[in-house]
């Protein structure tokens, strides 16, 4: 991920799956997260058409993000992260998908792209006591309904934390954070 350090984007947590790529990433500034996933899908597609034999982009389309919240949130957005290839059925565990950053963070193999987001520090005193702890919430997971809410988040630019977190984001922008209300609005009585 020379482009992520080279526009200062921090590499948190990743998967390669066949059909998806996840990153999970923290930028510098505004435009550090677009210049990054431009500059990805230049270089690792012209290398990939190369190879083999073909043209065109790489991507479905416009690469997908959201805001999460640096906190409990984020934790989770790595254990789905590290989770996805067990979820789609490429690997029967996350130690068993290579394309990872679940190895890292438990402590299995060192990965110099990845910086270990604040809230992975605070899961213990001592890197064994960190990697038990991720360790503990990977095989928990997610449940199905966070899961959802997180994917919805990411799929349609949702604000992703703690309802605290998004009221405090929704003060700073019109632009609403997170899903509205189902079904149509009441009619006001006149």
């Amino acid at each position: 991920m020379e482009h992520a350090r080279q526009h200062g984007v921090k590499l948190h947590a990743y998967t390669l799956l066949d059909s998806a790529v996840h990153l999970l990433l923290t930028p510098g500034d505004d435009r550090a997260l677009s210049l990054t996933m431009q500059a990805v899908g230049r270089a690792y597609g012209r290398r990939f058409n190369v190879r083999h034999g073909r043209s065109g982009t790489l991507w479905e389309g416009r690469f997908r993000c959201t805001v999460v919240e640096p906190a409990e949130a984020l934790l989770n957005c790595m254990v789905f992260v590290d989770t996805e290839a067990v979820v789609q059925g490429v690997a029967a565990t996350p130690q068993a998908h290579a394309w990872s950053s679940h190895a890292h963070y438990v402590g299995q193999r060192t990965d110099a792209a990845l910086v270990a987001p604040a809230p992975y520090w605070e899961l213990g005193n001592t890197p064994f006591a960190r990697e038990a702890a991720y360790a503990e919430r990977v095989a928990a997971g997610l449940d199905a309904a966070e899961r959802r809410r997180l994917l919805d988040a990411a799929l349609k630019g949702w604000a992703y934390g703690s309802p605290a977190f998004v009221q405090s984001l929704q003060t700073l922008t019109p632009r609403r954070l997170e899903r509205g209300r189902v079904g149509r609005p009441r009619k006001s009585v006149g």
